[in-house]
Protein backbone atom coordinates (compact mmCIF):
# COMPACT_ATOMS: atom_id res chain seq x y z
CA UNK A 1 0.00 0.00 0.00
CA UNK A 2 1.28 3.45 -0.93
CA UNK A 3 0.80 5.68 2.11
CA UNK A 4 2.20 8.67 0.24
CA UNK A 5 -0.33 8.73 -2.58
CA UNK A 6 -1.89 12.16 -3.09
CA UNK A 7 -5.55 12.39 -4.01
CA UNK A 8 -6.28 15.49 -6.03
CA UNK A 9 -9.64 17.22 -6.28
CA UNK A 10 -10.23 17.69 -10.01
CA UNK A 11 -14.01 17.98 -9.96
CA UNK A 12 -16.59 19.98 -7.98
CA UNK A 13 -17.58 18.62 -4.58
CA UNK A 14 -20.43 19.46 -2.24
CA UNK A 15 -20.01 22.55 -0.04
CA UNK A 16 -16.60 23.37 -1.47
CA UNK A 17 -15.51 26.97 -0.86
CA UNK A 18 -12.15 27.16 -2.60
CA UNK A 19 -10.43 26.25 -5.86
CA UNK A 20 -9.98 22.79 -7.29
CA UNK A 21 -6.42 21.48 -7.21
CA UNK A 22 -4.36 23.13 -9.97
CA UNK A 23 -3.00 21.01 -12.80
CA UNK A 24 -1.41 23.73 -14.94
CA UNK A 25 0.95 26.62 -14.40
CA UNK A 26 -1.72 29.15 -15.34
CA UNK A 27 -4.12 27.84 -12.69
CA UNK A 28 -1.37 27.93 -10.07
CA UNK A 29 -0.68 31.55 -11.03
CA UNK A 30 -4.40 32.38 -10.70
CA UNK A 31 -4.48 30.92 -7.19
CA UNK A 32 -1.32 32.83 -6.20
CA UNK A 33 -2.84 36.08 -7.48
CA UNK A 34 -6.06 35.37 -5.57
CA UNK A 35 -4.12 34.78 -2.34
CA UNK A 36 -2.15 38.02 -2.78
CA UNK A 37 -5.30 40.05 -3.42
CA UNK A 38 -6.95 38.55 -0.33
CA UNK A 39 -3.94 39.66 1.73
CA UNK A 40 -4.46 43.32 0.78
CA UNK A 41 -8.22 43.04 1.19
CA UNK A 42 -7.76 41.76 4.75
CA UNK A 43 -5.58 44.79 5.56
CA UNK A 44 -8.19 47.17 4.15
CA UNK A 45 -10.96 45.34 6.03
CA UNK A 46 -9.10 45.58 9.35
CA UNK A 47 -8.48 49.31 8.91
CA UNK A 48 -12.09 50.03 7.96
CA UNK A 49 -13.43 47.98 10.89
CA UNK A 50 -11.06 49.75 13.26
CA UNK A 51 -12.27 53.18 12.10
CA UNK A 52 -15.90 52.10 12.40
CA UNK A 53 -15.42 50.56 15.85
CA UNK A 54 -13.60 53.64 17.11
CA UNK A 55 -16.34 55.93 15.83
CA UNK A 56 -19.06 53.86 17.53
CA UNK A 57 -17.34 53.32 20.90
CA UNK A 58 -15.81 56.77 21.47
CA UNK A 59 -18.42 59.51 21.57
CA UNK A 60 -15.83 62.25 21.09
CA UNK A 61 -14.01 60.45 18.29
CA UNK A 62 -15.81 62.15 15.39
CA UNK A 63 -15.77 65.52 17.14
CA UNK A 64 -12.01 65.38 17.54
CA UNK A 65 -11.41 64.13 14.00
CA UNK A 66 -10.21 67.25 12.21
CA UNK A 67 -9.70 67.65 8.51
CA UNK A 68 -6.15 68.11 7.34
CA UNK A 69 -4.16 68.06 4.14
CA UNK A 70 -1.93 65.26 5.37
CA UNK A 71 -4.67 62.77 6.20
CA UNK A 72 -6.58 63.59 3.01
CA UNK A 73 -3.47 62.98 0.91
CA UNK A 74 -2.85 59.67 2.69
CA UNK A 75 -6.35 58.27 2.21
CA UNK A 76 -6.32 59.38 -1.43
CA UNK A 77 -2.89 58.06 -2.42
CA UNK A 78 -2.91 54.85 -0.36
CA UNK A 79 -5.95 53.28 -2.13
CA UNK A 80 -4.42 54.20 -5.49
CA UNK A 81 -1.19 52.44 -4.51
CA UNK A 82 -3.12 49.34 -3.44
CA UNK A 83 -4.97 49.32 -6.77
CA UNK A 84 -1.66 49.48 -8.63
CA UNK A 85 -0.23 46.66 -6.51
CA UNK A 86 -3.26 44.53 -7.39
CA UNK A 87 -3.67 45.68 -11.00
CA UNK A 88 -0.14 45.25 -12.35
CA UNK A 89 0.17 41.51 -11.50
CA UNK A 90 -3.40 40.97 -12.74
CA UNK A 91 -2.65 42.52 -16.14
CA UNK A 92 0.64 40.66 -16.37
CA UNK A 93 -1.05 37.33 -15.73
CA UNK A 94 -3.85 38.17 -18.16
CA UNK A 95 -1.43 38.79 -21.01
CA UNK A 96 0.75 35.78 -20.13
CA UNK A 97 -2.28 33.48 -20.26
CA UNK A 98 -3.21 34.94 -23.65
CA UNK A 99 0.16 33.96 -25.15
CA UNK A 100 0.46 30.59 -26.91
CA UNK A 101 4.15 29.87 -27.50
CA UNK A 102 5.23 27.03 -29.81
CA UNK A 103 2.20 24.72 -29.42
CA UNK A 104 3.09 21.05 -29.83
CA UNK A 105 -0.50 19.84 -30.16
CA UNK A 106 -3.63 21.51 -31.54
CA UNK A 107 -7.11 20.44 -30.45
CA UNK A 108 -10.40 21.85 -31.64
CA UNK A 109 -13.48 21.90 -29.38
CA UNK A 110 -16.86 22.61 -30.96
CA UNK A 111 -19.94 23.35 -28.87
CA UNK A 112 -23.30 21.95 -29.91
CA UNK A 113 -26.74 21.81 -28.31
CA UNK A 114 -26.00 19.89 -26.15
CA UNK A 115 -22.68 18.07 -26.46
CA UNK A 116 -19.06 18.73 -27.40
CA UNK A 117 -17.23 17.68 -30.56
CA UNK A 118 -13.45 17.34 -30.61
CA UNK A 119 -10.93 17.24 -33.43
CA UNK A 120 -7.26 16.29 -33.21
CA UNK A 121 -6.19 18.10 -36.35
CA UNK A 122 -2.52 17.08 -36.05
CA UNK A 123 -3.38 13.42 -36.65
CA UNK A 124 -5.04 11.97 -39.73
CA UNK A 125 -6.65 8.61 -40.24
CA UNK A 126 -4.88 6.14 -42.53
CA UNK A 127 -7.93 5.61 -44.74
CA UNK A 128 -8.32 9.25 -45.74
CA UNK A 129 -7.12 12.75 -44.94
CA UNK A 130 -9.72 13.37 -42.27
CA UNK A 131 -8.60 14.28 -38.77
CA UNK A 132 -9.44 12.25 -35.70
CA UNK A 133 -12.83 13.53 -34.55
CA UNK A 134 -15.49 12.37 -32.13
CA UNK A 135 -18.46 13.59 -30.11
CA UNK A 136 -18.68 13.62 -26.32
CA UNK A 137 -22.10 13.26 -24.66
CA UNK A 138 -23.09 13.26 -21.02
CA UNK A 139 -23.80 9.82 -19.59
CA UNK A 140 -27.39 9.65 -18.39
CA UNK A 141 -28.11 8.90 -14.73
CA UNK A 142 -29.53 5.45 -15.50
CA UNK A 143 -26.28 4.44 -17.26
CA UNK A 144 -23.84 5.62 -14.59
CA UNK A 145 -21.58 3.04 -13.01
CA UNK A 146 -20.53 3.00 -9.37
CA UNK A 147 -18.19 5.90 -8.57
CA UNK A 148 -19.01 7.95 -11.67
CA UNK A 149 -20.09 11.55 -11.22
CA UNK A 150 -23.62 12.63 -11.99
CA UNK A 151 -23.85 15.26 -14.77
CA UNK A 152 -20.05 15.22 -15.16
CA UNK A 153 -19.36 11.81 -16.72
CA UNK A 154 -19.05 11.60 -20.51
CA UNK A 155 -19.03 8.68 -22.93
CA UNK A 156 -15.92 9.83 -24.83
CA UNK A 157 -13.13 11.61 -22.98
CA UNK A 158 -10.69 14.00 -24.60
CA UNK A 159 -7.31 12.35 -24.05
CA UNK A 160 -4.36 14.75 -23.84
CA UNK A 161 -0.66 14.30 -23.02
CA UNK A 162 0.98 15.85 -19.98
CA UNK A 163 3.99 18.20 -20.15
CA UNK A 164 3.00 19.21 -23.67
CA UNK A 165 2.17 22.69 -24.96
CA UNK A 166 -1.42 22.42 -26.15
CA UNK A 167 -3.34 24.93 -28.24
CA UNK A 168 -7.10 24.61 -27.85
CA UNK A 169 -9.27 26.15 -30.58
CA UNK A 170 -12.85 26.74 -29.47
CA UNK A 171 -15.95 27.52 -31.54
CA UNK A 172 -19.66 26.71 -31.72
CA UNK A 173 -22.08 25.34 -34.29
CA UNK A 174 -25.21 27.00 -32.94
CA UNK A 175 -25.40 29.27 -29.87
CA UNK A 176 -22.84 30.70 -27.45
CA UNK A 177 -21.25 28.07 -25.22
CA UNK A 178 -18.31 28.30 -22.83
CA UNK A 179 -15.51 25.76 -22.42
CA UNK A 180 -14.50 25.73 -18.74
CA UNK A 181 -12.18 23.32 -16.89
CA UNK A 182 -11.32 24.82 -13.47
CA UNK A 183 -8.33 22.61 -12.61
CA UNK A 184 -6.58 23.66 -15.84
CA UNK A 185 -7.47 27.36 -15.51
CA UNK A 186 -9.47 27.30 -18.75
CA UNK A 187 -12.62 29.31 -19.38
CA UNK A 188 -13.19 30.47 -22.95
CA UNK A 189 -16.38 31.31 -24.86
CA UNK A 190 -17.36 29.23 -27.87
CA UNK A 191 -18.91 31.67 -30.35
CA UNK A 192 -20.63 30.76 -33.64
CA UNK A 193 -18.55 31.86 -36.62
CA UNK A 194 -15.56 32.75 -34.49
CA UNK A 195 -12.47 30.82 -33.42
CA UNK A 196 -11.10 31.52 -29.93
CA UNK A 197 -7.87 29.98 -28.72
CA UNK A 198 -6.27 29.22 -25.37
CA UNK A 199 -2.99 27.55 -24.47
CA UNK A 200 -2.07 25.38 -21.50
CA UNK A 201 0.29 22.66 -20.28
CA UNK A 202 -1.06 19.87 -18.06
CA UNK A 203 1.51 18.97 -15.42
CA UNK A 204 0.09 15.74 -13.97
CA UNK A 205 -1.98 12.71 -14.96
CA UNK A 206 -5.61 12.72 -13.89
CA UNK A 207 -9.20 12.96 -15.10
CA UNK A 208 -10.52 16.51 -15.13
CA UNK A 209 -14.16 17.54 -15.13
CA UNK A 210 -15.60 20.75 -16.52
CA UNK A 211 -18.87 22.08 -17.85
CA UNK A 212 -20.30 24.59 -20.27
CA UNK A 213 -20.51 27.75 -18.17
CA UNK A 214 -22.80 29.70 -20.49
CA UNK A 215 -26.61 29.50 -20.39
CA UNK A 216 -27.01 27.88 -23.80
CA UNK A 217 -30.50 26.40 -23.58
CA UNK A 218 -32.78 23.97 -21.77
CA UNK A 219 -30.13 21.23 -21.51
CA UNK A 220 -27.27 23.57 -20.62
CA UNK A 221 -26.40 21.32 -17.67
CA UNK A 222 -25.94 18.39 -20.06
CA UNK A 223 -22.67 19.60 -21.59
CA UNK A 224 -19.96 18.29 -19.28
CA UNK A 225 -16.32 18.33 -20.34
CA UNK A 226 -14.18 15.28 -19.63
CA UNK A 227 -10.40 15.37 -20.10
CA UNK A 228 -8.04 12.50 -19.35
CA UNK A 229 -4.39 13.51 -19.02
CA UNK A 230 -1.95 10.69 -19.70
CA UNK A 231 1.76 10.36 -20.39
CA UNK A 232 3.02 10.76 -23.93
CA UNK A 233 3.40 7.03 -24.56
CA UNK A 234 -0.21 6.31 -23.64
CA UNK A 235 -1.38 9.28 -25.70
CA UNK A 236 0.38 7.98 -28.80
CA UNK A 237 -1.15 4.55 -28.20
CA UNK A 238 -4.56 6.21 -27.95
CA UNK A 239 -4.05 8.02 -31.26
CA UNK A 240 -2.77 4.86 -32.95
CA UNK A 241 -5.85 2.93 -31.86
CA UNK A 242 -7.99 5.01 -34.24
CA UNK A 243 -6.15 3.46 -37.19
CA UNK A 244 -6.53 -0.14 -36.05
Amino acid sequence: MNFFKINFCDFPIDYACTFQDPASESMMAIIDLYDNICFYLIIVLVVVIWFGFSALTHKDYLANLHHGNTIEIIWTILPAIILWIIGIPSLKLLYLMDEIIDPQLTVKAIGNQWYWSYELSDFALDNNNESIAFDSFMVQDADLEFGELKSLTVDNYLVLPINTSIRLLITSNDVIHSFAVPSLGIKCDALPGRLNSVGFIINRESTFAGQCSELCGALHYGMPIGIKAVNLENFLSYVTSYNE
